[in-house]
């Protein structure tokens, strides 16, 4: 393809923060792929008294992100206004921002600061949307000879684009004719990205310091957290880390980063489509550099140097490190309350009893908030090498909480569970009835040390134990508990008798 002309047309503004002229061109692309190739598209895209400003202008930027794909970003930048009106093209805001909430502010002069309008320009310019916005109107077709190179010309009407490009020439009408069409220019609200467009007053002409404050999905956050058990269970070490991922549209630089931990109100929005496949990156900052603070009935936690949030990128952040930390593991089996109300012979044989670890929310590195997110445990092999051995979420943490994980099923520990006794004493199924019941449960540890097992059962209605062979804990209304001893190799039995009113 021979290189393309240019055809000179009325001069527009360029996109800097003054009113520097440029001169617009036309724009070309070619049949079938269409690729943009003549204008800069930052000089494309500008109405003539549009003053524009991009992200070099800014002098200040702060993004807070909450839990739910949803945050709040302030960008300051310094402009020269003229005096009374003003239209402001706003460039690099977010291809997600909720316009309804944008709010923009004159720091250095409120008094007599006013906002007109404001319009949020989303139709960007693609080749396809180049195409749609002519329907109807003149291009050009230029065509180049395979021998001798020469380009000829031929004026022609966009039919349609709808599963090819129909045009109509003035002896006839082709669909997706050879060469490549030139168009006049980019239509009006046309442009290359997101752009806010503000009418303002502004009461003096100068340097003013301008902060856009809204809202935008696209942004989230979550913790994660990694934590190495020693060699006989009894401490971890915890690390915090905070996964940020921005699918937005738009790169915040440079930007002052805070993060809100707690469960925010908020009215649902209309669905918007998403984002592209995000890029991975990862940065790890000294666990310090992130404070945290009480805000209302969140929390609030700031990293102490700004940071660059690219579009389309996860990036990690270091939370919180703690060292030496006191848990216990537990064996939980769990039961069902479907049987107290029935008969039943054998309930289950080898049952799967559940590894639960806990820690305290307390001491030194800890005693902090813990974000909600998932806290994934390694623990080294007699090689020394780390294997990964389970993971569980967990939900916001205060202070001074228990944190507890489950991380499998035991291997070694199993259960069988019979109903050895079933006696209806009173009522109908379909009335009031009064039910006696009696269980046996065998727990085996394959093991070569003692362990405790937690026998956790739910019962239904007004319930009594009668008999057991092992005292029970009423942990609430409808769940019993028996921490049952099991040697080393070997097994141990629970027999219990309940009556239940239901």
């Amino acid at each position: 393809m021979s290189r393309l002309t240019t055809a000179r047309q009325q001069n527009t503004p360029s996109f800097i923060s003054g009113k520097k002229r440029v001169q617009k061109k036309w724009l070309h692309a070619s049949l079938g792929i269409f690729t943009l190739i003549t204008i800069p598209f930052s000089h494309a895209t500008t109405n003539s008294d549009e003053l524009v400003t991009t992200a070099q202008d800014q002098k200040h930027l702060v993004v807070t992100i909450y839990n739910d794909n949803l945050a709040l970003i302030k960008d300051t930048r310094r402009l020269i206004l003229d005096r009374a009106r003003n239209n402001l093209a706003w460039r690099e805001v977010s291809a997600q921002i909720r316009p309804e909430t944008a709010l923009l502010r004159n720091l250095t002069a409120p008094t007599g600061f006013h906002l007109l309008e404001q319009n949020f320009d989303f139709d960007l310019l693609t080749p396809r949307k180049l195409l749609e916005k002519h329907v109807g109107k003149a291009v050009t077709v230029v065509r180049t000879h395979p021998t001798t190179g020469e380009e000829t010309k031929e004026n022609a009407t966009l039919l349609s684009v709808n599963e090819g490009v129909i045009l109509k020439f003035d002896d006839r009408i082709e669909n997706n004719p050879p060469g490549r069409i030139v168009f006049p220019g980019v239509p009006e609200n046309l442009r290359d990205r997101p752009t806010l467009l503000i009418a303002l007053i502004s009461p003096s002409q100068g340097k003013h310091n301008l902060e856009l404050s809204y809202l935008t999905e696209g942004l989230s956050w979550h913790a994660d957290y990694v934590a190495a058990l020693n060699e006989d269970d009894s401490h971890l070490d915890l690390n915090g880390l905070v996964t940020l991922t921005n699918q937005s549209g738009v790169t915040y630089p440079q930007a002052e980063l805070q993060l809100v931990a707690g469960d925010v109100h908020r009215v649902q929005p209309a669905r918007r489509l998403t984002r592209k496949t995000m890029a991975m990156a990862a940065e790890a900052i000294d666990a310090a550099q992130m404070k945290e603070e009480s805000l209302f009935e969140y929390h609030l936690y700031t990293l102490q140097r700004p940071t660059t949030l690219a579009d389309n990128q996860t990036k990690q952040v270091a939370l919180m490190s703690a060292a030496n930390i006191a848990v216990s593991k537990e064996y939980v089996l769990q039961g069902g309350d479907y049987y107290y109300t029935g008969m039943y012979t054998a309930i289950g044989q080898k049952l799967k009893t559940s590894v639960l670890v806990r820690f305290l929310n307390k001491g030194a590195g800890l005693g902090i908030p813990l974000p909600k997110g998932i806290i994934r445990v390694y623990k080294k092999d007699t090689q020394g090498n780390s294997q990964f051995i389970g993971e569980d979420q967990i939900d916001h943490t205060p202070r001074n909480e228990q944190v507890r994980l489950r991380l499998g099923n035991a291997f070694d520990v199993t259960a069988d569970k019979v109903q050895t006794d079933f006696q209806q004493i009173a009522g109908t199924l379909r009335h009031t009835s009064i039910y006696e019941t009696a269980y046996q449960i065998t727990l085996r540890n394959a093991k070569k040390e003692t362990i405790t097992v937690h026998v956790r059962e739910p019962i239904p209605g007004d319930w009594a134990v009668l008999s057991e062979s092992s005292p029970h804990t009423k942990l609430s209304a409808g769940m019993a508990e028996w921490q049952i001893a099991v040697p080393a190799e070997s097994e141990a039995t629970l027999n219990y008798r309940v009556r239940v009113n239901y």
